[in-house]
């Protein structure tokens, strides 16, 4: 290691505690859930049908919006990426969790943890801020009519697509950096379903006490800026539906909005309540149903919340069967 290497990791305070140089861990143990046999395995088939209607729902959506030309509008353009976001979030890390629940076998080495880590928090992030522009778009759409084809045209609806790509990708590297930096030459069991940043920097034999203050900050900044330009955007649209004078215009404006309002309000409750807020004294147990709660259950809801209170996704879905049918 060269000098400035080591005085970056020093300045960093990130020099092991155990100054004899005991061997790295290579490999991580996931130990999952810890039930009876009989219970993990029926998990395990509710898990994988979860897994698998995610993918079917997610992907129908964007097949839809890619062969329907009335639905190729920003609103759907941006739902179609928030579907394969979910795709490829769920993809992180549920094949090896249910790889891992079937299997005696439960490790990932330190290179697979890392990626694992990286992706999931980077596709998690660019949902994050992706909701948030959604709900500008509906901003827009709601309180500015007249002008929404001007401010949401094609150029500024792929950069604000790039800008999510981007912003989670980008915003989880430093901190992922610094998680591939750590000396780990304690234990290597992870007590959970996948690598999550906080159990496996509690592994290291560094101070890790600064690392996970800048994990919680970065957390909070996102989601709560985040969730900021959500409430902001639904006040103002409110605001605008409750001035409309026809029962009938409120009810049908406020039924365009109804699906988003729901997506993020499940999506930002699970995320805050799981990592922005502290969670000393909280069990690993309720940790880890959190964990199914943001990584399982909330992509599997959306693409049917979606589908089930949208009236044009419904047609399109339909006219998509009926072609089908016909073709057959």
């Amino acid at each position: 290691m060269g000098f400035c290497e080591y005085k970056q990791r020093r300045l960093l305070n990130l020099e092991p505690r155990n100054h004899s140089k005991p061997e790295q861990v290579t490999e991580f143990i996931l130990i999952g859930f810890q039930l009876p046999r009989c219970l993990e395995l029926f998990i395990f088939v509710v898990l994988l049908l979860s897994f698998l209607l995610t993918l079917a729902g997610n992907i129908s959506i964007i097949t839809l919006v890619c062969l329907d030309q009335r639905i190729q509008t920003p609103m759907y353009f941006f739902l179609c990426n928030l579907s394969l976001m979910e795709v490829f979030f769920v993809i992180s890390i549920i094949p090896k969790m249910l790889v891992n629940m079937v299997s005696l076998n439960k490790a990932i080495s330190f290179l697979g943890s890392v990626a694992q880590c990286y992706f999931y928090f980077s596709f998690a992030t660019s949902e994050t801020i992706l909701i948030a522009v959604m709900a500008f778009d509906r901003y827009v759409a709601i309180c500015r009519p007249f002008r929404y084809a001007i401010i949401m045209n094609g150029w500024v609806c792929t950069y604000l697509v790039l800008g999510c790509w981007m912003g989670g990708f980008l915003s989880i590297l430093a901190p992922i950096i610094l998680l591939s930096y750590l000396s780990y030459c304690g234990s290597n069991i992870i007590d959970h379903f996948f690598c999550d940043y906080a159990p496996m920097i509690k592994l290291s034999c560094n101070d890790v006490y600064a690392l996970l203050a800048v994990e919680t900050a970065l957390s909070s900044v996102v989601l709560l800026g985040s969730l900021t330009v959500t409430v902001v955007s639904y006040v103002y649209i409110i605001a605008t539906i409750l001035c409309m004078h026809s029962t009938k215009g409120r009810q049908k404006t406020f039924s365009t909005c109804a699906s988003h309002i729901t997506v993020a309000s499940i999506f930002y409750g699970s995320s805050i309540f799981m990592y922005s807020l502290p969670n000393q004294g909280r069990s690993q147990a309720v940790q880890m149903a959190l964990a199914v709660l943001t990584s399982v259950v909330t992509p599997l809801l959306n693409p049917f919340i979606y589908t089930l209170r949208n009236q044009k996704v419904k047609e399109a879905l339909k006219d998509c069967l009926r072609r089908w049918n016909e073709w057959k």
